[in-house]
């Protein structure tokens, strides 16, 4: 970590208390935990006082921990054994411990030259929310709406929370690891209706796995020999 990043470290600190918790990261950078009852004091306090001045928020993305950590997902068809995807081997360990879902806040420092990440974890699993940041930044608008629309995160305090990249018509919510790769509805033109229908998927889902390269007796040495190849 430079002398600068270190720096602002102890002052963010020194100013937040226990209201933050730094994370190990590589490279060494600002990387914060705040409890979701915390986020809005933490991050005026981050935008305001004089030391500190995270001005800009870059980005908000959301983060779902569904089966963090595990090397395979689940699957009703799990082979222990040959080159199914979803053989039953284990994880690799460090699954995640704490809400399923979260939201991180990029910010960035112009007037110290310095980014800042901050994470906050949303307490309901079933209808994750977290507070609007709006009233500090309000470049959150369009970024709140993103995380709402592909992770179903709903953002109190948000002036107009709806979807901003997917249908009108679309049913849940793409980006949770829990939504299914074919997708819950399809779109296509009906002539004799001349406009557009939602149907229901009807692709069956699978487990899909590798392609096996056997080898083949056609190509075997021996029989090259005996039919003169």
């Amino acid at each position: 970590m430079s002398v600068h990043t270190e720096q602002m470290a102890s002052r963010v600190e020194a100013r937040l208390g226990g209201k933050v918790a730094r994370r190990a990261s590589l490279p060494a950078d600002l990387l914060y935990d705040v409890a979701a009852g915390d986020l809005i004091e933490v991050a005026r306090t981050l935008r305001d006082d004089a030391d500190l001045r995270f001005e800009v928020l870059m980005d908000v993305s959301g983060i779902d921990y569904l089966d963090y950590g595990r090397s395979e997902w689940r699957t009703e068809a799990a082979s222990s054994s040959g080159f199914g995807r979803a053989a039953n081997r284990g994880g690799h360990g460090g699954a995640h411990e704490g809400p399923r879902f979260a939201v991180v806040y990029q910010l960035l420092s112009i007037t110290h030259n310095e980014r800042l990440t901050l994470r906050a974890g949303c307490i309901d699993n079933d209808e994750p929310m977290m507070d609007s940041v709006i009233g500090v930044w309000a470049s959150a608008n369009w970024f709140e709406r993103e995380v709402f629309d592909l992770f179903g995160i709903l953002f109190p305090g948000h002036p107009d929370l709806r979807r901003i990249l997917t249908d009108y018509g679309f049913l849940g919510h793409p980006f949770r690891k829990d939504f299914p790769l074919v997708g819950n509805i399809e779109v296509r033109y009906d002539e004799q209706k001349q406009r557009v229908v939602y149907e229901p998927v009807e692709i069956v889902p699978r487990t899909l796995v590798p392609r096996v390269i056997r080898d083949d007796n056609r190509w075997s040495p021996d029989l090259k020999e005996r039919s003169g190849g």
